[in-house]
């Protein structure tokens, strides 16, 4: 075990941190599938899913413990080959996506052979926030104008969203957002945002105005968005608010302490209750003083992703530590206004927490190429720190011979006639030869 712990470089807290956060999530989900294995199996035995879940987090700590030990420079170009495959795989997600438990979104594909469900969006917005951190650590000869950002940068940021767009728009809104953030970080100039802005709000109008006059034209979710709003505002009686509903019936159980672990009532009538609305289950057998401690692990990862993007020492680092980690900590804080009803319903998972592969997988890709980041950075300062404690030793030894040379008598003795020293020993000996330049300097 202690071999293991040595083998994992880079930060040590976010490795903790995330241990935590993935250790932690066994305990609801374990709770909260009871209700799928009601309905799925009618024996209410939430083993398989238990088992289910560890098989995937063991998978997620897998895949991060391989990315960190790949320098993170390489993921430049891996973002650059991966970002047109990244768009077939979404083309193909939202002609022939699989519906998932009766959800009526084209977000997931389904792997031939194995039979494991990947949704593609997660792995396209990881590719492109690597790809824009890549874009603006370029180094350049001349400012940024906007015609050539538009065609090397915006262009592949709106092709994506496009191809996401349709199928899932808290995703495509949430990547936007952070990307924005990402160039704001980047020095891009704001100018330039304010027009990027505007064009994506007027792109968006444009496609809900095409897809409500022709709703058969291509796949969408358009009336499902509009609906969610208008229930959100209006709360009118509606599936997505009676999960809101039964969310907050949860939270105000819970009270202080919660209920205890696996008392959770709520869980038998939340559809979505082990991973969209795994927050609300916590609090209800946490309580308030659980679902604070999970809100301060994700401040404090985030604090740890300052820190380690403060560290970096390029600018391709901080940026990459930046596009990937705060993403992360924006989703867990949707997801948890949502089971608060600060924001209406959007289908983001808990990272790290709720249940879903393709979601930890993707968590674990992304927080493998931060850690990968800091190890760089750790060893960098490890090889300082060796070459400072083989200087020291160096320069101990120079003084050591020095003194011992003091202490016997001067091998220098003077000219006739001058005053100027010159070197009678004849010895082969470095440290009396450098005695010889200092006595006569």
């Amino acid at each position: 075990m202690k071999e293991l712990i040595n083998s994992l470089k880079g930060d040590k807290v976010i490795w903790a941190f995330v241990a935590l956060l993935a250790l932690f999530s066994f305990m609801p989900v374990f709770s909260a599938s009871s209700n799928l294995a009601y309905m799925r199996h009618g024996s209410g035995n939430a083993f398989t899913y238990l088992l289910k879940h560890a098989a995937q987090v063991l998978v997620g700590f897998f895949i991060l413990y391989k990315v960190h030990k790949v320098p993170y420079h390489y993921f430049k170009t891996i973002s650059k080959i991966l970002l047109p495959v990244v768009w077939i795989l979404l083309m193909y997600t939202l002609l022939k996506g699989t519906i998932i438990d009766g959800a009526n979104a084209s977000r997931w594909i389904q792997i031939p052979f194995i039979g494991i469900t990947f949704q593609t969006s997660a792995l396209a917005s990881i590719v492109l926030y690597v790809f824009v951190a890549r874009y603006l650590s370029k180094k350049r000869e001349t400012p940024i104008t906007f015609q050539n950002s538009f065609w090397e940068l915006w262009t592949p940021v709106f092709i994506t969203l496009i191809f996401i767009l349709p199928a899932n728009f808290s995703t495509a809104a949430l990547i936007f957002s952070m990307v924005l953030m990402l160039v704001f970080i980047g020095k891009y100039p704001l100018k330039y945002i304010g027009i990027i802005i505007g064009a994506g709000i007027i792109g968006l109008l444009f496609f809900v105005s095409v897809a409500k006059a022709f709703p058969d034209a291509f796949p969408n979710r358009v009336d499902t968005w509009i609906a969610r709003a208008d229930n959100f505002i209006t709360d009118k009686p509606d599936e997505d608010n009676y999960q809101i509903e039964k969310a907050k019936i949860a939270i105000a159980s819970g009270g202080i302490y919660g209920l205890g672990p696996g008392k959770s009532i709520q869980k038998n009538f939340l559809p979505q209750s082990s991973s969209d609305f795994i927050y609300a289950i916590i609090v209800e057998e946490y309580g308030l003083v659980g679902g604070l401690c999970v809100l301060g692990l994700y401040i404090l990862l985030l604090f740890r992703f300052v820190v380690a993007a403060h560290k970096s020492n390029t600018l391709f680092g901080k940026l990459v530590v930046v596009g990937l980690g705060f993403p992360i900590i924006f989703q867990a804080i949707t997801n948890m206004a949502v089971a608060v009803e600060l924001l209406p319903v959007t289908g983001q998972t808990l990272p790290l927490i709720s249940s879903g592969g393709s979601s930890i997988w993707m968590t674990c890709i992304a927080l493998g190429i931060i850690l990968s980041v800091t190890k760089k950075e750790e060893e960098i300062e490890e090889e300082q720190a060796e070459k400072q404690k083989r200087d020291d030793a160096l320069q101990k030894l120079i003084d050591k011979q020095l003194q011992e040379d003091d202490a016997v008598e001067s091998p220098l003795t003077p000219k006739a006639g001058n005053e100027d020293y010159t070197i009678e020993d004849k010895s082969s000996n470095p440290m009396t030869a450098i005695k010889g330049i200092r006595a006569k300097i």
